[in-house]
């Protein structure tokens, strides 16, 4: 009996913590360097109970051919920049701009649900680096900016709303 208990309380603070340090995070934190990745953003909760109505993933440099998923009920935009350099892309194509940044909006995402948000990308041919995808999170009240990239020497638990990371391994690139 008291073995139950005990377990029941060490679950019970678990779950406890994992609560406190519930934040947008990549569902796979790591991708072979160079290969083709979907990246899908999990939320698992609003800003202080509000709903969030609105999503923004900046794209960090060097990640090419975004191709964000739509999701029913929310508005998918996507905000493009000049290139200091043309490059090569996909299948012979000359790329000029690169999308920055991907927005979902105008659904209602409920503090007590979770969702996903996903984007298929090319990666950087980088291994054994880490970018970041800094999120904002809009809501009804508030807003939540996952946008504190660690410092040298520290980790993401060591902030409040760190970025979503993704660690970028050597290995066979896919296509």
């Amino acid at each position: 009996m008291r073995r139950s208990i005990l377990a029941a309380a060490g679950i019970g603070a678990l779950l406890a913590s994992t609560t406190s340090f519930a934040h947008v995070t990549l569902e796979a934190a790591k991708a072979p360097s160079g290969s083709t990745y979907k990246a899908t953003f999990s939320m698992s909760h609003g800003c202080d109970g509000s709903p969030t109505v609105r999503l923004r993933i900046r794209i960090p440099d060097g990640v090419t051919s975004i191709k964000p998923q739509p999701k029913p009920g929310w508005e998918l935009t996507t905000i493009k920049e000049k290139r200091d350099k043309p490059t090569a892309g996909d299948h012979g194509a000359t790329i000029t701009e690169a999308i920055r940044e991907v927005a979902w909006s105008g659904g209602r995402l409920l503090d007590e649900h979770f969702d996903q948000f996903a984007m298929q990308m090319k990666l950087p041919d980088a291994p054994n680096t880490t970018i970041y995808f800094p999120v904002v999170q809009e809501c009804e009240k508030g807003v939540n900016r996952w946008i504190e990239i660690p410092e040298p020497g520290k980790s993401a638990h060591d902030y409040k709303q760190p970025a979503p990371a993704l660690r970028l391994t050597s290995g066979a690139a896919q296509h």
